[in-house]
């Protein structure tokens, strides 16, 4: 499992024009999955993604979590974190795991983490367009242990 973080000032994603989600003052999580992942890696990114201490504390260091910050997440299913272009110059996504167990996944995944922080979403598998103000800009990959 991977995700991609973005510390975001304000962020939305729509679908056929229309907003789906947003947030203001958080993070946007790109999301992908890989075959042999499960629970386990869901539990460990969760815990990775509310307990990083990226966002400013009051000397302008970043040592606050989103918890801290009250902030929101807006998650974003993204196979293509699991692209290969060492072949060619066409990506292979054969190490992105499939739609059907994906996504009940990252429904797992996202039902979850609002448990712990508001969170917004956008649809899967749907052509979605992002809009991402990135706040640094901080950007960070996550990878689970799986």
């Amino acid at each position: 499992m991977r995700i991609l973080v973005q510390r975001s000032l304000n962020s939305s994603v729509s679908v056929n024009n229309e907003i789906v989600g947003s947030i203001n003052n958080g993070l946007v999580l790109l999301v992908g999955f890989t075959h042999t992942d499960s629970s386990s890696d869901i539990d460990y990114l969760i815990n990775k993604v509310i307990n990083l201490r990226i966002f400013d504390d009051e000397n302008g260091i970043m040592n606050k979590s989103i918890l801290d910050v009250g902030g929101s997440i807006l998650s974003i299913s993204q196979f293509t974190l699991y692209a290969d272009t060492k072949k060619g110059n066409r990506p292979s996504y054969i190490n992105a795991m499939g739609g059907e167990k994906s996504i009940k996944l990252y429904d797992e995944f996202n039902e979850k983490l609002s448990k712990l922080v508001k969170v917004e979403k956008g649809i899967f598998g749907a052509d979605m367009k992002v809009s991402i103000t990135n706040d640094g800009p901080v950007t960070i990959m996550l990878e689970s242990r799986g």
